[in-house]
């Protein structure tokens, strides 16, 4: 084993993300924030005084390969565009830098071949950033599903949408081929959690979207195809009340998960019924999946572990996503 206390990290890019994932560098027992870049002039330092005002050491630069060539980072967390991740990726990968990058990973699955590429050759661990797979509300869904108690799953249906504000209509400028739109923001989200109940990649997807003027999707829904009649329903969108959940039908009952991107002192709810007449409610202890992820990534680092989101995983999920977005764009069912 690995005795080293703390895995050294830098942040390439001062996006609103960093509200979450900065401070849960910070407090994670096997984690130090050493650096953070921006391109924008003094970003990174304002960034540094909103979420680290305490923590004196830190350096702000104003020039992203300044941090990836400070020989003390050892390992780097990309927050930038969707459509910069795999180029930022490979460039840290090239300076012997692990990488936690924010989802999507990639908008094809050959950027993510050559990601998978360069990390082996320079026996680097990468990692997509889907936090919310690090909440313990999920294991206990996985244990409520090995139990038997809703049966064999038939369908599932995963529901993300929020009204959009105007501050945060920039994730509409681009087309969904640059990285702009729903799918690529929070309908990647839809699509991981749907394939988590599932032993097998999908066999084909439907989807239907309402696009804006850049090409953007807004709104999109879905049918994930994995033969013998079952199915996986995605729907998110921009333009809709809040929803964050999932849920799960089986041959005898059904499982509710509330809310899937939880706050930090949320309390997750978990229902379920049968078709016998049970049901029940169970509510769960709080947790921060930020910290749960940066905890994990920095132990799997530390200790030569394999992450839990592996590499493979981020190319099904790349490979669903453009399959959804071809048959959207084409009215057709796309094969995969």
């Amino acid at each position: 084993m690995n005795h080293q206390a703390k895995l050294r990290w830098g942040i390439l890019g001062a996006a609103r993300v960093n509200e979450r994932l900065l401070p849960a560098i910070l407090q994670a027992p096997n984690s130090e924030l050493i650096a953070i870049a921006s391109r924008r002039p003094g970003a990174a330092a304002e960034t540094l005084a909103k979420y680290a005002p305490c923590y004196p050491g830190i350096h702000a630069y104003d020039d992203m390969d300044a941090l990836l060539t400070n020989p003390d980072v050892q390992a780097v967390y990309l927050p930038m565009a969707n459509g910069e991740h795999a180029e930022w990726a490979l460039r840290a990968i090239a300076h012997g830098k692990h990488v936690l990058c924010e989802k999507p990973m990639a908008l094809t699955v050959a950027d993510i071949d050559a990601i998978e590429t360069a990390a082996r050759q320079h026996k680097i661990t990468v990692m997509e950033g889907f936090m919310y797979r690090f909440h313990p509300q999920h294991t206990r869904v996985r244990e409520l599903l090995n139990s038997g108690v809703i049966g064999d799953i038939r369908s599932v249906r995963a529901s993300f949408s929020f009204m959009m504000r105007p501050a945060r209509m920039y994730r509409l400028a681009d087309d969904v081929n640059h990285g702009g739109g729903a799918m690529w923001d929070i309908g990647c989200y839809a699509i991981h959690s749907l394939r988590m109940f599932f032993d097998q990649p999908p066999l084909a997807v439907t989807a239907m979207a309402k696009y804006v003027e850049s090409g953007a999707d807004i709104s999109t829904s879905g049918i994930l195809d994995y033969g013998d009649g079952k199915f996986a329903q995605f729907d998110f969108s921009f333009e809709r009340a809040r929803r964050c959940e999932y849920e799960i039908v089986g041959t005898q009952g059904g499982l509710k998960c509330h809310v899937v991107w939880q706050l930090p002192g949320d309390v997750p709810v978990i229902s379920w019924w049968t078709e016998d007449g049970r049901q029940a409610e169970e509510r769960l202890p709080a947790s921060n999946h930020f910290n749960l992820e940066i905890e994990h990534f920095s132990d799997c680092i530390l200790n030569n572990k394999a992450p839990q989101l592996s590499l493979d995983d981020a190319r099904e999920n790349c490979q669903v996503i453009v399959a959804a977005l071809e048959s959207a764009a084409t009215g057709q069912v796309v094969k995969l």
